[in-house]
């Protein structure tokens, strides 16, 4: 496999021992596979979950609390440690390290999206791993990533990787759950992600917020860049390398396009305000004909929004078919849902335009 740039994610469970600690001798596993990745030449910026499990277990906490400003304490606490491990560690063998932490809100504007490009750009350049976590003291339910499998997901569209190995605590994705039934098998390859691919994923483990779920919709969404993602176990000591050169552990998630960077940004990293319930004639009209969406297929609007915002698409079913800028406030597109271009200067004193046009829509299917 030819690969220039890699983001690898490394999960919580994936660098924890069973007593709940993080475990030093794992993180030198990992990190000695990406100072002899990077000695091939491959730029490597790491995405590590286990601020929170580092500040639970400073604060001596049994379970991971519910509560979003405890939380947002302990990844406080928690964040200045694990970093600190980092840079220690990759000091060992003269690699220096850089921190990067991120939030949904603040990729959600463009210009924010590009600094954070230019910057990792820069580390590179630098000769600096950049070590990405999502900033959690700051980040609200609201405005969260969810989990860094999703943020991983978007760095390396962000950088323009040319894979992003998501390490877990299993082997890869499963038919079935193998802790639970012993003749599951392990899926090699996922040339598209179906309902039956998604079907197969499970729920996040106790230390975890991401689940293999959240793994394989991390997939999907680094596919749509043109991101081979590959899945594999992180306890295996030359996994990493093992990747570099070739081998094929784990799944293997084939990139499906290669979704432009703006349209990648509207249709992974915004967050969206609202949504637009279409009809089957726009939903032939977007998904088959590369067309605009008109006032006229839209059913209802739903959400409070402005001119700019970004709004999810749905088909009459509920299905979220895409999602795009719109060109109206909500109080307009409720205005004019249902109307004709020559009936909306009488709706609005205006002439009308496209509620969403198609170069500020992504497809998501």
């Amino acid at each position: 496999m030819d690969v220039k740039r890699m983001v690898v994610k490394v999960g919580t469970a994936t660098i924890t021992e069973q007593s709940g600690k993080i475990s030093r001798e794992l993180l030198e596993k990992i990190t000695s596979q990406i100072v002899d990745a990077r000695a091939r030449g491959i730029d490597v910026a790491l995405v590590s979950s286990g601020a929170i499990q580092v500040g639970m277990r400073k604060l001596g906490l049994a379970r991971r609390p519910d509560d979003i400003e405890i939380l947002q304490a302990v990844a406080a606490v928690g964040q200045g440690i694990l970093m600190h491990m980092y840079t220690d560690i990759f000091a060992g063998s003269g690699t220096n390290v850089g921190q990067v932490l991120l939030t949904r809100y603040g990729l959600n504007r463009r210009q924010q999206y590009l600094n954070v490009r230019h910057t990792l750009e820069k580390l590179f350049e630098m000769d600096v791993v950049p070590i990405i976590n999502e900033n959690d003291t700051v980040a609200t339910e609201e405005i969260t990533f969810g989990d860094n499998d999703m943020l991983a997901a978007l760095v390396a569209s962000l950088v323009g990787a040319d894979l992003l190995v998501l390490l877990t605590d299993t082997s890869g994705l499963f038919t079935e759950d193998p802790r639970k039934n012993g003749n599951a098998k392990l899926v090699k390859r996922v040339t598209c992600v179906t309902a039956e691919i998604e079907g197969f994923s499970g729920d996040a483990g106790d230390r975890g917020l991401g689940g293999m779920s959240s793994k394989v919709q991390a997939a999907r969404i680094a596919s749509a860049a043109g991101v081979n993602t590959i899945i594999a176990d992180g306890r295996v000591q030359t996994i990493i390398m093992d990747i570099v050169n070739g081998k094929a552990p784990g799944t293997f998630f084939h990139s499906t396009g290669n979704v432009a960077s703006m349209k990648h940004w509207i249709g992974y990293a915004r967050i969206s305000s609202g949504r637009l319930t279409i009809d089957a004639g726009a939903v032939d009209a977007l998904l088959n004909k590369g067309k605009s969406l008109l006032p006229v297929g839209v059913l209802e609007v739903e959400g409070d929004f402005d001119v700019g915002d970004c709004v999810e698409i749905a088909d009459p079913e509920g299905k979220v078919i895409a999602r795009g800028l719109s060109s109206y406030s909500a109080l307009e597109a409720r205005r004019v849902l249902g109307l004709r271009t020559d009936q909306i200067i009488d709706a609005l004193g205006e002439a009308g335009e496209e509620i969403i046009h198609r170069d500020e829509l992504t497809l998501l299917e």
